[in-house]
């Protein structure tokens, strides 16, 4: 199963969490399930969808990795957005229990544009214990 995401600016976080749940099919009482984007310049986490957390985790992606100033800038001016996206990773695993996404309590995922705006595609599996 797969779905998009529609971001809006060049570097910000969605929470992707319900369309992740709504891959886990019906009869999958444990397991696991697995997101993955299908981008080099997009990542996903988990963490709390909280919007200063949010900000304060582009605010971090962006001081930790400068705008410019790679070897890469010179074919597609967009090396920092693959380095952000590399450091956030492509996917998350997240157990299934009693049908549904195993999530503690501030836990929910977040992909992550560092590109933007674009449209994201995000591909969902899942495997039964």
């Amino acid at each position: 199963m797969a779905f998009t995401v529609e971001t809006e600016s060049r570097l910000t976080t969605v929470d992707v969490t319900d369309r992740i749940a709504a891959a886990v099919p019906e009869d999958l009482e444990s397991g696991t399930c697995t997101a993955f984007v299908e981008h080099t310049t997009a990542g996903l986490v988990v963490q709390e969808n909280e919007p200063r957390l949010r900000g304060d985790l582009e605010s971090f992606l962006r001081d930790l990795v400068p705008d410019e100033g790679h070897a890469h800038d010179q074919l597609d001016r967009n090396a920092d957005s693959h380095l952000r996206a590399a450091l956030v990773g492509p996917d998350v695993t997240i157990p299934v229990a009693d049908g549904e996404l195993a999530l503690g309590t501030w836990q929910s995922a977040l992909l992550v544009e560092c590109d933007g705006p674009r449209t994201r595609t995000v591909s969902v599996t899942t495997v039964g214990d």
